[in-house]
C-alpha cells in the first residue's frame, strides 16, 4: 500500500501515448476532417466578409427590427455597436470570430441534441454520459488545445474542436432534462394511442421540450464565445488574437478595445438565440413571413453567391505562411520580413501563436517559416525537440541577443553577487516554461546568496507594468531581461553582471523554414536566408510601436528609411 502511495501514477504517459495512437492511427481521418473544415470555414469567412460591412449593418438591423416585434432598441444597438467595430478596424476579425462560433454551435447542436435525447430515454446511458459531461465542462479550456493542435495543426478547424468539447454538455444535459421533465400523464396518454418511440420524439418530447433545449443552445453558443481568447493561442483568427496580443503586450487600450468587440458581439447572439425560444403572443401575419423570408432569401443567396466567387489569389508567387509568437521580437521580425515578401509578389499570412506553436507548426509544415528562434539556451528545449525537422537559414542577428537579470540603474548593484535583500528577494520572470525563466532558476539554485529568493512567474506585459511602476516610484526592482527589447531604449538600466554564467552567453536569432520551403519557393527562401539586421534596428522598431504605431506602419517606415539593408535581402 505504501509503495502504491509512494510512487506516482504514471497518468500523463498514459495520455500522451493515447493521443500518439489516436495520432499515428487515425492520421487519415483528421487529415480529410481538417480539409473539409478548413474548406467549409473559408467558404463561410469569405461569404461574410465578401457582404459590404455597411450592407451586413442594414439587414441585421431589419431583421432585428422584425424578429423583436418593430422594437428599435436591439436594431440601433447593433447599428451602433457593428459601426463602432468598423470603425475599430476590426471588421475581418469579427467575420472570422462569427465563423468561429457559428461552425462550433452547428457542430455541438448536431452531437449535442441526439446525445440527450438518447441519455432521456436510458438511465445506463445517463450514468455513463453525465460523468463524461462533468470532465469536458470543469476541465480548463486551455488543455483542449493541447490535442486539438496535435489532430489538426494549427488555424481554425482545432479552435472548433476545442470549442465544440467545451460548450457541448449545455445542450445535451439541457436536452435530457426538458424530456425528463415532460409529466407522466401526456407520456402515458400518448402510449395509450399506440404512438411509435418515433411519433412520442417528434409529437411530444421534442415540442414539450423546446425550452429547455433552446436554452440549453443558447448557453452552447455563449461557452462557444468564450473561447476565441483561448483559441487564438493556437493560431484560430478573430477577436480573441487581439485580446491575446494587448494581454501579453500589456496594452490595457486595445486589449478594452478588443474586449468591447467580443461583448457587443455577445449581446447580439445572446439575444437572437433567446427569441428563437421566445414565446409568440400572436400568430405571425402573412405579409410578416412573407417579408421574412424574403430577407432570409437574400441572405442566403449573396452569402452563397459571394462565398464562392470572393475567393482570389491575386499573388503570383503564391503564398508564405510566417508564424510568430505575441513577443515584441518577433511581431517586429515578422512584420518586416512579411513586408518585404509581399514587395516581392508573395501573398503572405502571418499567424499567431504560442512559443512551442510556433515551432510545432513549422515544423510540421503547417507554417513555412518563424523568424524568432532564440538559440541556443532560450529556445533550448524547441530546437532540440524540432531541429531535426526543421531548416535551419542561419542568424538575423548574430551574437547581439543577451539574456540576463536586469535593474535600473539607480539601483546600487552591479552583480548578481551584490543582491541581498532588494526588491523583497523577487524576481519578476515572464511566462512559465520560457527559457530565460528556466535560466533564472538555474541562477537561484547556483548563487548562494540568492537561497531565499524566488522568481514571481507572470507574463512579458505583467512583467513591463511592475517595471514601469517600479521606475516611476524609484523603487527597487529585479526582472527577466534581453536584448533586443524595447525597454533598453525608453528606461535606463543595466544587466547585472553573472560571473559564474547561469543566465547564459550571447545568442542568436534564428530563421527558421520548413523541410522543402527551398524546392517550393525558392526566391522566398533566398530572402529568408539573407535576412541579417542589427539589435538597433530591431530595438527602434519596438520603441515606435510601444509608443502606439501599428506595427506594420512601424515596419514600413522601417523599410523605408533603411532600403540599402533591405536590397540586400532581395538581391
Amino acid at each position: 500500500m505504501l509503495d502504491f502511495l509512494q510512487n506516482e501514477i504514471p497518468l500523463s504517459n498514459w495520455v500522451d501515448s493515447l493521443v500518439d495512437w489516436l495520432t499515428s492511427n487515425l492520421s487519415g481521418l483528421f487529415s480529410v476532417l481538417q480539409v473539409i473544415g478548413e474548406s467549409v470555414m473559408g467558404f463561410t469567412t469569405n461569404a461574410l466578409l465578401a457582404i459590404p460591412p455597411l450592407l451586413m449593418m442594414v439587414i441585421l438591423v431589419i431583421i432585428a427590427y422584425f424578429v423583436f416585434n418593430r422594437k428599435w432598441g436591439l436594431p440601433i444597438f447593433i447599428l451602433i455597436g457593428l459601426l463602432f467595430i468598423y470603425n475599430q478596424d476590426m471588421w475581418q476579425d469579427l467575420m472570422n470570430t462569427v465563423t468561429l462560433v457559428i461552425i462550433s454551435s452547428i457542430v455541438a447542436i448536431i452531437i449535442g441534441v441526439p446525445l440527450g435525447i438518447l441519455m432521456s430515454k436510458s438511465e445506463t446511458i445517463q450514468k455513463v454520459i453525465k460523468p463524461i459531461l462533468d470532465f469536458m465542462q470543469t476541465m480548463p479550456g486551455f488543455v483542449y488545445l493541447i490535442p486539438a493542435v496535435a489532430f489538426f495543426g494549427i488555424g481554425m478547424v482545432p479552435g472548433v474542436f476545442a470549442s465544440v468539447i467545451f460548450s457541448l454538455p449545455p445542450t445535451v444535459r439541457m436536452t435530457n432534462l426538458g424530456i425528463r421533465s415532460i409529466s407522466t400523464e401526456l407520456v402515458e396518454t400518448s402510449n395509450s394511442f399506440g404512438t411509435t418511440a418515433w411519433q412520442r420524439l417528434f409529437k411530444l418530447d421534442l415540442p414539450m421540450a423546446k425550452e429547455n433545449i433552446f436554452a440549453g443552445i443558447n448557453q452552447t453558443v455563449m461557452l462557444t464565445l468564450s473561447m476565441v481568447v483561448i483559441a487564438s493561442m493556437i493560431g484560430t483568427p478573430g477577436l480573441g488574437q487581439g485580446v491575446l496580443a494587448a494581454v501579453q503586450r500589456s496594452e490595457v487600450g486595445n486589449g478594452f478595445v478588443y474586449g468591447i468587440g467580443i461583448v457587443i458581439l455577445a449581446i447580439i447572439i445572446d439575444r437572437f438565440s433567446q427569441s428563437i425560444n421566445r414565446t409568440k403572443k400572436k400568430k405571425t401575419s402573412k405579409k410578416r413571413k412573407t417579408i421574412m423570408t424574403a430577407i432570409i432569401t437574400v441572405v442566403v443567396l449573396l452569402f452563397v453567391v459571394l462565398g464562392a466567387f470572393s475567393i482570389s489569389d491575386d499573388s503570383n508567387k503564391g503564398t508564405i505562411t510566417l508564424a510568430y509568437a505575441q513577443q515584441d521580437d518577433q511581431i517586429v521580425s515578422t512584420n518586416v520580413i512579411a513586408q518585404v515578401l509581399e514587395e516581392e509578389g508573395y501573398t503572405v499570412n502571418m499567424t499567431s501563436l504560442d512559443i512551442p506553436v510556433v515551432w510545432e507548426a513549422v515544423a510540421n509544415g503547417e507554417a513555412d517559416a518563424m523568424t524568432g528562434a532564440w538559440i541556443p539556451i532560450t529556445h533550448q528545449a524547441q530546437y532540440k525537440a524540432f531541429k531535426d525537422d526543421l531548416d535551419n537559414l542561419g542568424s538575423s542577428i548574430k551574437g547581439q541577443a543577451k539574456l540576463g537579470l536586469v535593474v535600473p540603474s539607480y539601483m546600487d548593484v552591479d552583480s548578481i553577487e551584490d543582491l541581498e535583500n532588494q526588491a523583497d528577494k523577487k524576481i519578476i520572470g515572464i511566462e512559465p516554461g520560457a527559457g530565460i525563466v528556466k535560466a533564472t532558476d538555474k541562477t537561484l539554485d547556483t548563487y548562494s546568496n540568492l537561497n531565499d529568493w524566488e522568481q514571481v512567474v507572470s507574463s512579458t506585459g505583467a512583467m513591463n507594468a511592475q517595471l514601469e511602476r517600479a521606475i516611476k516610484s524609484k523603487e527597487d526592482i529585479v526582472i527577466t531581461g534581453w536584448n533586443p527589447y524595447w525597454i533598453f531604449q525608453r528606461y535606463d538600466l543595466k544587466y547585472l553582471d553573472d560571473p559564474k554564467g547561469t543566465m547564459g552567453q550571447s545568442e542568436n536569432i534564428n530563421t527558421m523554414a520548413r523541410k522543402g520551403l527551398k524546392k517550393d519557393m525558392p526566391e522566398a527562401y533566398k530572402i529568408l536566408k539573407q535576412f541579417k539586421w542589427g539589435v538597433d534596428d530591431m530595438e527602434s522598431i519596438m520603441l515606435e510601436i510601444e509608443d502606439g504605431q501599428d506595427p506594420e506602419d512601424a515596419a514600413s517606415d522601417w523599410i523605408d528609411n533603411n532600403r540599402d539593408k533591405v536590397d540586400a535581402w532581395v538581391n
